[in-house]
Formats: structure tokens, sequence, C-alpha cells
């Protein structure tokens, strides 16, 4: 059975892509919408952590830094048990629209899951860039 292997989110930001960049890539701007505590080396291979209030943290592994218009990481997959080597990978590209931002989130990898896990995860994942999305953008108009 094929399974959907791609989740793509693109909004429109009244920001330049300046100010995107640095909310998507330094522990400040990622602490203010994407979790409550941040940690990033900016280099491709660079480790990077993402902790919230309840306890939560996830791991990530820079990939891909194309300073100010392309982002990349892994990170493992939610609902998969702890240590499960599969991870997939998020791409923001940003391009200059006006006097603001397109930003487009790829994530990709949700076809090398297995059938148990595969619907979890994905849904998951369209709902959590619907909402994160959402809180980047709210952090921008109000920074």
């Amino acid at each position: 059975m094929g399974f959907p292997d791609r989740v793509e989110r693109t909004v429109e930001l009244a920001h330049p892509p300046g100010k995107v960049w640095a909310a998507l890539t330094t522990p400040e701007g990622l602490a203010a919408w994407f979790g409550q505590e941040a940690a990033i080396e900016l280099r491709p291979g660079g480790p990077a952590r993402m902790s919230w209030s309840d306890g939560h943290t996830v791991d990530l592994r820079v990939e891909r830094v194309e300073e100010p218009s392309v982002f990349g990481f892994t990170w493992p997959v939610f609902g998969m048990p702890e240590g499960d080597p599969r991870r997939t990978y998020v791409e923001f590209t940003l391009e200059p629209a006006g006097a603001g931002t397109r930003l487009t989130v790829i994530e990709t990898g949700f076809a090398q899951l297995p059938d148990d896990h595969h619907r979890k995860a994905y849904d998951a994942h369209t709902e959590g860039w619907a909402s994160e999305l959402g809180e980047l953008a709210g952090h921008l108009d109000a920074a």
C-alpha cells in the first residue's frame, strides 16, 4: 500500500526574510514559537534540541543551511518507539514576497513507516505544522 510521504504548507508572512530566518534558526527565535527552550548549532551536521514545559524534548540534526533562504533538519518520527532510527526531513524555504516572505515547509519520510504508525504520525505532523506556522506568524506579528 502506498502512503503519503510529504506534508507541505505555505504561508505568507508580513515580515522580511531576515526576520523570518532568525525565528527559524536561532535559539531565541525557536523558543518563542516552536518550544519553550531551544539550542542549535547552525551548521550542517549541527545538533539542535527543542524542549517544552510538559517535559517533552526532541533532538534534531541540522542538515541544510543556506542563509537566508533554506534551512533543513531531521528529527524523530512522532509516535515511534524511543530510539527508533527512522527520522523525517523538514525543510523551510523562504522567498521574498513583496515586503514580506513566502515560507514553505515540507516534511518528508513518512512512507518509511510501518502501517500501524504511518497514519498517526502523518496526521499528527500535518496538524502540527498548521498549528506551529500559526504560532510563528503570531510571534512575528507580536515582535
